[in-house]
């Protein structure tokens, strides 16, 4: 005979499974009987799996949306896997999910034997995935990944640069950069995609729409890495020292990071027009760090920013 114990374990699959029976199904899938079954149920429900009870002749069980996963068992270093990856997301104010990392850990730090506890310990004060901590909450990421998931439209309201704006889109799903969430969204009035940071998404509803992504999310990324400039212009710049190791920590000039003699280098690649703005600021925060000699029109807007800084300050 089947312990109670495997029984339990089992059941809690079949309820995840099964979503809506009763104690003669019960009974019947395990060969026990319907007041077993019943007596078994109220055992699940006191070890926290959300049962609900429909009363009627056509009543039973349910289980709520919050289900509760069977017992898994997992090796050291798969647990250690686990805690590896929660450093990774320590320092962001916002998870999709509701994730609830300290219960988890306190849960799986629990079943481990003294030797792994101290090692989990130590592995807590000399491994960080350190970002910047934001303090901006991005309170609609669980809401993106289900509408990704499901190719459904968001109607959202944006902070934008110069107002608030009401759009429709498509979000392909989320990533994680910097302390930041992103979403890449296909955003029809453009006919692209469109990159939105997460935490200026100031409302969100569902849409009724629907659309069949041509693109997922990894090869969006993919191709944001190896794209080609649509109106390519040559960028080319001279940097000192410190402006080698500045551009170093940068993912989209690293590779183009040339070194000459004494730590000097330059950087020589292609940009698209289109990013004039964003490069012309990036290199301007750099100061003499760098010189920008190719194209003119970068250099003209740096000279621009450092006269409406010094007048601002005059």
């Amino acid at each position: 005979m089947m312990s109670k114990a495997k029984v339990l374990f089992d059941l809690i699959m079949y309820v995840n499974a099964k979503r809506h029976f009763t104690a003669r199904d019960v009974a019947n899938e395990f060969a026990i009987s319907v007041r077993t079954a019943h007596r078994y149920l109220m055992d699940l429900s006191e070890m926290g799996v959300p049962l609900y009870t429909e009363p009627g002749r056509g009543g039973g069980y349910r289980i709520l949306n919050n289900r509760v996963l069977p017992p898994i068992i997992l090796d050291e270093n798969e647990a250690f896997a686990i805690f590896f990856a929660f450093q990774s997301l320590k320092y962001y104010p916002s998870l999709p999910f509701d994730i609830n990392m300290n219960s988890v850990s306190r849960k799986l730090y629990a079943s481990l034997p003294d030797d792994s506890k101290s090692k989990v310990d130590r592995l807590d004060s000399v491994l960080s995935f350190w970002t910047i901590k934001r303090s901006v909450s991005s309170p609609f990421l669980k809401e993106i990944i289900e509408a990704a998931t499901e190719n459904r439209m968001l109607k959202i309201e944006y902070a934008s640069k110069a107002d608030n704006t009401l759009r429709e889109i498509a979000p392909l799903g989320l990533y994680a950069y910097n302390g930041f969430w992103y979403m890449p969204a296909f955003d029809p009035v453009v006919d692209d995609i469109r990159l939105f940071r997460a935490d200026r998404i100031l409302s969100l509803e569902p849409s009724q729409n629907k659309v069949d992504p041509w693109i997922n999310l990894n090869d969006w990324l993919d191709n944001q890495t190896a794209q080609t400039p649509k109106v390519p212009i040559r960028l080319y710049v001279e940097l000192t020292r410190e402006g080698m190791r500045q551009c170093r920590s940068q993912p989209w000039l690293e590779p183009y990071i040339v070194t000459v003699d004494q730590g000097h280098g330059y950087i020589e690649t292609e940009i698209d027009k289109s990013e004039f703005e964003f490069v012309s600021h990036y290199f301007f925060q750099l100061g003499t760090a760098a010189k920008v000699i190719e194209p003119r029109e970068i250099a003209d807007r740096i000279c621009m920013l450092a006269k409406d800084l010094f007048t601002h300050y005059s």
